[in-house]
């Protein structure tokens, strides 16, 4: 049976983690780190960069390079926090036909689930590396807070990127599944978690191995890019100040600020104070300019004050629904990379009362928790029971355009609930139920998941008719709607299986697209390891000649450099068949120098004055003469 997977899609990073004879791990990527940037670019060449590499070329190719694509999927163009990004990135975010939020490169347009999946295909890579078997199927986890759409985008990113995403877990749920793994007892847990793009905060129930998810809040647009791009922007202010020079506009520029601004944030998590000095940042006429500032770890707490402020309101809010005070919970958990600042820990501990916990890994503990739950829904592990909430509530739109909610925020799923409503005009002979989720009182200020119409009701008097209107959410966040004439006995029933704003036909397209990028992914890691092969032959070959070559005749000593010179040249080749011929040629000609070698020494004097026709090998226990 095939291992599922746990994987942490982060806005900054990601990680993948598997259970191994029950216990967690952390898979590393192929450069020894356990988290791999959640970064995708795209070089001139029309190759595809992922990780690391995509990262420390930023610099260079800003507007081909893709980051934080998480904070754009299943969001539309128009959403408040999609034009607060338009000026923080080094790409360009365009409006889809169908109004959502789309990534342009170099003429060509990707979805955020786009982007998305080829991350997740660098996980599914990277574990199927270390596991040395195929992968299918994976646990994936999102933000607390994210909405229907976010999840089936994520869903969606899922299905491009050749996996079955078993489930979709909210971050500080899996968090609390790496935590109290094998703990018994009960406590009452609060998990803090501030990552690249998105902050939640969940509070569970741990008891005996059952996880009850009490109550969830958060903000899907706070994160650690909101605190560097505070710092880039004062460094840009600065600059300005001291030179008159605008750095706005310059994209390499702002890369290399905003890669400053990230490494001096997390300086200042373990100093008081950091230099940031950026030679050559820019050019005018006059000659060069560089960027030199010293920044202090108050002054950075100063320029993100507001910041930290809204990290309380979801916590009293996540408190006040699970109907707990602060000296209720046992512990603090912190997950996300913010909450290494220690400004950030302090907010921590005054609103919860308690120094948080020091014991987990903030980078690595969503990614295992996800791979815990996988093993649970695989029947591996048997002592774990995972009672989770819907982060948002779903109802329906009434007269006057209200929400009416009919499952609250933070209900505990699988759930059943229902109301009754009435008609609003007199002999209504349907009636139309707006399926809402979300927070507002006003439906067109709340996502809409679909319409489901009712037909064929007697004539009655508005108000006199009852319409049952049921909510049926199940453990996969999959909502039916019945709706039911209380007088007539007619129902009718729709299946809510929210739209990422992808059609099935776009995600199969997509999913042909990731499969033509793997077989090219596929043939350019052949041609590079076949390069490489090469690059080792070239050297060998070189200092071989360097060392040997009054040994060789003319003529072999000109064979062998025009081999050298031919797969030189196929060095910068991108088919396999050109760099292995080069590979083939330089090998049989680079046997000249081997054959030289042993013909000087069986022709010269030996100071033991054995001869050349000696037994020289043993093979198999035999004796083999070298004639």
């Amino acid at each position: 049976m095939s291992k599922v997977i746990g994987i942490d899609l982060g806005t900054t990073n990601s990680c993948v983690s598997v259970l191994e004879h029950g216990e967690p791990l952390v898979i590393p990527n192929d450069e020894g780190s356990r988290t791999t940037p959640s970064v995708v670019a795209f070089t001139r060449e029309g190759d595809r960069l992922v990780g690391q590499i995509a990262r420390r070329q930023a610099v260079t190719n800003a507007s081909r390079t893709v980051s934080v694509a998480k904070r754009l999927i299943g969001r539309r163009y128009d959403d408040d926090e999609v034009q607060k990004s338009l000026d923080l990135v080094s790409y360009t975010i365009d409006r889809a036909d169908n109004g959502d939020a789309w990534i342009q490169v170099d003429g060509k347009s990707w979805s955020p689930q786009q982007i998305s999946a080829i991350v997740l295909e660098k996980m599914k890579a990277i574990a199927e590396a270390y596991l040395s078997e195929k992968v299918t199927e994976a646990v994936v986890t999102v933000p607390a807070y994210f909405n229907d759409a976010q999840r089936q985008a994520t869903k969606d990113a899922g299905r491009i990127a050749g996996l079955d995403i078993l489930r979709i877990i909210n971050e500080p749920t899996a968090a609390a599944l790496a935590y109290g793994l094998g703990r018994r007892g009960h406590e009452r847990v609060a998990v803090f978690d501030l990552g690249g793009g998105t902050f939640d905060v969940s509070i569970l129930e741990i008891d005996n191995g059952v996880f009850e998810v009490r109550s969830t809040n958060g903000d899907t647009f706070l994160g650690g890019e909101d605190f560097d791009n505070r710092i880039t922007s004062w460094l840009v202010e600065q600059f300005a100040i001291e030179t008159g020079v605008s750095l706005v506009g310059d994209p390499v520029a702002m890369q290399r600020i905003k890669e400053a601004a990230e490494k001096a944030k997390h300086e200042l998590s373990s100093t008081t104070e950091t230099e940031i000095h950026l030679p050559f940042v820019t050019a005018t006429p006059s000659g060069p300019l560089h960027l030199m500032a010293e920044l202090s770890r108050a002054r950075l707490e100063g320029l993100c004050a507001d910041l930290i402020d809204r990290l309380e309101g979801p916590c009293r809010q996540a408190l006040s629904d699970a109907r707990l005070k602060p000296a209720n919970l046992d512990a603090i958990l912190l997950v996300g990379g913010m909450t290494r600042m220690p400004r950030v820990q302090e907010k921590v501990a005054q609103i919860f009362g308690k120094a948080p916990e020091r014991g987990i890994n903030p980078d690595e503990v969503v990614a295992v928790g996800a791979a815990i739950q996988g093993s649970v829904l695989k029947g591996e592990v048997k002592d774990v029971l995972l009672l989770d909430v819907t982060p948002l509530s779903l109802g329906i739109e009434t007269a006057g355009g209200l929400f009416e909610s009919i499952i609250p925020r933070n209900s505990a799923i699988p759930c059943r609930k229902s109301k009754v409503f009435t008609t609003a005009q007199d002999n209504q002979d349907m009636v139309r139920v707006h399926i809402l989720q979300g927070e507002r009182e006003f439906s067109d200020d709340n996502k809409s998941l679909g319409h489901l119409e009712m037909h064929g009701l007697p004539p009655a008097p508005r108000g006199l008719p009852e319409i049952e209107v049921t909510f049926e959410l199940d453990a996969n966040g999959i909502l039916l709607v019945k709706a039911r004439d209380k007088g007539t006995g007619k129902a009718q029933s729709l299946k809510v299986i929210s739209n990422s704003g992808l059609s099935d036909g776009a995600i199969e397209q997509m999913i042909g697209d990731a499969e033509q990028f793997r077989d090219h992914d596929a043939e350019r890691r052949n041609v590079a390891e076949s390069r490489n092969r090469l690059d080792g032959l070239i050297y060998t070959t070189r200092r071989s000649l360097d060392e040997y070559s009054e040994l060789l005749d003319v003529a072999d000593d000109r064979a062998i450099r025009d081999a050298l010179t031919i797969a030189e040249r196929a060095m910068t080749a991108r088919d396999r068949a050109t760099v292995a011929h080069a590979h083939e040629g330089l090998a049989v000609a680079a046997q000249r120098i081997a054959e030289s070698i042993y013909a000087s020494a069986r022709n010269g004097p030996s100071s033991d004055d054995h001869g050349g026709n000696g037994p020289t090998l043993a093979l198999g226990g035999e004796l083999v003469d070298d004639e």
